[in-house]
C-alpha cells in the first residue's frame, strides 16, 4: 500500500470510511427510476463484491440501444455520485451497463452468490412499497430485460374453403426463476393485466385489453 494512500486515510478517515462501507438505510432518490432499474436487474443484472466496493453489471441486447440508454439514464439518477459506464460489445451483440458503489448490496438486496434461479428471490418491504406505487415502471424494466412483444400469426380454413390468415400482438416474459416470474405476475395483477403460463418458464399476455394496457407504458423495444 502506498504511503500517499495511508497518509490520505490518516488525514481524512471519515471520508474513506464513507466510501468503504455502504449505507444500510439507502433508499432511491427517484422511485420510478428505481423500479425500472430493479426490473432490469432482476432480469439481466448481477452484483459482485470486490474488496471494499461492489459492482453492478446489466447486460442488454445490443439491438435495442434505446433500452440501454434508458437504463443508463435511470442508473445515473439513482447514483448521481457514481459514473455509469456504457460498453458496446458488437462481437456478442450486447451492451453492458456498469456501476461501482458500495451501497449496491443495500439498494438491491436480492444480490447473492450464484444464479438467481438457484436461490430464493423476494422483494423487501420497502421495495414492495415502491413497486406497488409504480408497477408500470417495474413491469417495463422486466419486459425490457427478459420480455418481448411479438405478432402471433395463424391460418384457418373458412367454410367457404378460403384460407384466412390472422395476426394479433402478444407479450412474453421469460425467466428461469419462479420467484421472478411471480413478481412479474403479481404486479400485472395489480394493474388488471391478464396473463397465462404458455410453458413452465414463459408468461404470455395475449388478451386484447391487456396488450393494449401494456402498450401504453411498454410497447415494442427500440
Amino acid at each position: 500500500m502506498s504511503r500517499s494512500t495511508v497518509g490520505s486515510w490518516r488525514r481524512n478517515p471519515s471520508r474513506h470510511q464513507r466510501f468503504r462501507v455502504g449505507d444500510p438505510s439507502w433508499r432511491p432518490p427517484h422511485a420510478g427510476a428505481y423500479c425500472y432499474v430493479l426490473g432490469l436487474y432482476l432480469g439481466d443484472g448481477h452484483i459482485v463484491r470486490r474488496g471494499g466496493s461492489a459492482w453492478l453489471r446489466i447486460t442488454l441486447d445490443g439491438a435495442q440501444p434505446e433500452v440501454a440508454r434508458e437504463g443508463h439514464d435511470s442508473l445515473s439518477e439513482l447514483f448521481p455520485d457514481s459514473r455509469v459506464a456504457y460498453h458496446r460489445n458488437p462481437a456478442r451483440g450486447k451492451i453492458d451497463l456498469q456501476l461501482s458503489n458500495v451501497s449496491l448490496p443495500y439498494a438491491f438486496p436480492q444480490c447473492g452468490p450464484g444464479h438467481k434461479h438457484d436461490r430464493p428471490i423476494a422483494l423487501a418491504d420497502w421495495q414492495l412499497e415502491l413497486s406497488h406505487a409504480h408497477p408500470e415502471r417495474l413491469i417495463r424494466g422486466l419486459l425490457h430485460s427478459d420480455g418481448c412483444r411479438t405478432l402471433n400469426r395463424f391460418s384457418t380454413k373458412l367454410p367457404s374453403g378460403r384460407v384466412a390468415t390472422y395476426e394479433y400482438p402478444r407479450y412474453f416474459f421469460s425467466n428461469l426463476s419462479a420467484d421472478i416470474r411471480g413478481i412479474f405476475c403479481d404486479h400485472c395483477d395489480l394493474l388488471g393485466i391478464h396473463w397465462t403460463m404458455s410453458n413452465p418458464r414463459n408468461v404470455s399476455i395475449s388478451r386484447r385489453d391487456s396488450v393494449a394496457h401494456l402498450d401504453t407504458f411498454v410497447g415494442p423495444k427500440l
